[in-house]
């Protein structure tokens, strides 16, 4: 028994002797990954929840402070708000038999950040940006997949650590119209299917699907929301803000002012970009 606990202790000595990428800053991880608490890299609650030390954390870093606004999400998208939206799409739209309720409660099971931090009224002004940005990518819920999706190449073959497989497409689907394999590869990981060799899971699955909506937000849009709905625009697509697409610009902010509107918050301060 006391050799085991000298073995014990010398490793521990040993481990806290060598340098690790929780020592560091930021743990060292590319952009886009979380610190987790223990000081690896990677996406999803284990390492952008509880005790996350740097990257897109869904809270403030151990001792930010900081905490929930006590908003319920249920609460605010209830039945009527997302039929109301559900409701603009054609009876023909894919996705009217698709996109539920239900199905995005349950994901956000798996993202209980989401709406969270900042008072109440900033709580609903994140929920109000989400669904503002799936009505404008989708249609009201229509499309499951991007149109013409299927054309268009979303390989970065430069990306070494997320290789596209032969004969997959990694074109927009689901609420937020995930592209690209360099983010279907790590959205997989997170939530638990292989986004590489299965993508077209995001198009069958309406859990799944919003769930790598709420992933995407979660690791590229939740923290810069508060500097208003303008900005995540710019993280969702920059290509329209400056005059690139004006239109869909203000498609998206005519939205998220109706959705603040029916939440009873106002819309806060740089709304465009």
């Amino acid at each position: 028994m006391v050799a085991k606990l000298v073995a014990i202790l010398i490793v521990g000595v040993l481990a806290g002797a060598l340098p690790g990428p929780v020592l560091a800053q930021n743990c060292g991880c590319d952009a886009g990954l979380c610190c987790s608490q223990y000081g690896y890299c990677g996406t999803g609650n284990d390492y952008c929840g509880t005790g996350c030390q740097a990257g897109p954390c869904y809270s403030p870093p151990s001792g930010g402070g900081g905490g929930g606004s006590g908003v319920s999400v249920a609460d605010v998208v209830t039945n009527g708000f997302f039929n109301g939206i559900l409701n603009q799409a054609d009876a023909s739209c894919a996705g009217k038999n698709f996109y539920t309720r239900r199905a995005f409660l349950d994901a956000l099971n798996s993202y209980p950040q989401f709406g969270q931090g900042g008072s109440a009224d900033d709580s609903k002004r994140e929920i109000a940006a989400f669904f503002a940005h799936v009505t404008h990518e989708t249609g009201h819920f229509c499309y499951i997949e991007e149109i013409d999706g299927p054309s268009k190449d979303y390989c970065d073959e430069s990306n070494t650590r997320y290789p596209c497989v032969p004969g997959k497409g990694y074109y927009g689907r689901g609420p937020i119209q995930l592209s690209w394999n360099y983010n279907y590869g790590p959205a997989g990981e997170s939530i638990g299917f292989n986004g590489l060799n299965n993508p077209e899971t995001v198009a069958n699955d309406a859990v799944v699907s919003f769930k790598t909506a709420l992933w995407f937000w979660m690791n590229n849009v939740h923290s810069v929301v508060s500097q208003g709905f303008g900005a995540t625009i710019r993280a969702i697509n920059s290509m329209e803000c400056n005059g690139g697409n004006s239109g869909a610009v203000n498609a998206r902010v005519g939205y998220f002012r109706d959705y603040c509107n029916q939440f009873g918050v106002s819309p806060g301060d740089n709304i465009s970009c």
